[in-house]
């Protein structure tokens, strides 16, 4: 049986990063790494929502007739 760890709620990529910042850090180092990490991530977002869109067919129009829909219902809640 393994012995629990304390970073077993951690996935390996977590681990990793702990690992090799296991150091002190100057402050403008770590809001460096914060951007680099946040920009990485934004990225990968923004392609799999541009491949997701492109599986399904949604175009620019799609995206323009989205920006002036109104999607708020009228409260049932309300006996008016």
């Amino acid at each position: 049986m393994k012995p629990k760890s304390h970073l077993s709620g951690l996935n390996e990529v977590q681990i990793a990063l702990l690992r090799m910042f296991n150091r002190n850090i100057p402050d403008e180092e770590l809001l460096e790494i914060r951007r680099v990490l946040v920009n990485h991530l934004s990225q990968r977002l923004f392609d799999e929502v541009d491949a997701a869109a492109a599986e399904k067919g949604v175009t620019e129009a799609d995206y323009k007739q989205l920006e002036s829909a109104h999607f708020r219902t009228k409260p049932t809640h309300f006996d008016e």
